[in-house]
């Protein structure tokens, strides 16, 4: 999951140059148009690793339903690094292929929430979903 920071630890930037094309941009560039630009131009197949959480972008967007598309398209796209302090492995959190709001399918709903009334960013996953389903009715009595 990724966590709110600035720099990248340097055993991580070695394994992350092992595994994949990187492109790399000076802390005091301003990085990230072109991130969003190449990651949205290279199609929907195209994932991206930051440790930028995006939110000062979002932020920016004009209003709640677009923000709410980017929150979505963010969701599906970043990745994240998981590091296996055991064998010093590194290895990519991928997206997931469900949506983390509320979803329903016909009488049923999937409500993600956390205990702690934390509001997660796009990439972190809830931990608790309450599954409601409406009651049918029975045939009634005679």
């Amino acid at each position: 999951m990724l966590t709110a920071s600035s720099r990248w630890r340097k055993d991580e930037m070695e394994r992350v140059r092992k595994q994949a094309h990187c492109f790399f941009a000076d802390n005091i560039s301003e990085d990230d148009p072109f991130l969003l630009y190449a990651a949205l131009n290279s199609g929907n197949h195209c994932k991206f690793i930051t440790k930028d959480l995006m939110r000062d972008h979002k932020a920016c967007l004009s209003d709640v339903h677009t923000q709410h598309l980017f929150f979505k398209w963010q969701q599906g796209h970043q990745m994240a690094i998981k590091n296996d302090l055991q064998r010093s492995k590194l290895t990519f959190q991928h997206t997931l292929s469900y949506d983390t709001v509320v979803q329903t399918t016909g009488d049923s709903w999937h409500i993600p929430y956390d205990e702690d009334l934390v509001q997660r960013s796009s990439y972190e996953v809830p931990t608790k979903w309450l599954c409601l389903q409406r009651k049918t009715q029975g045939p009634a009595p005679s």
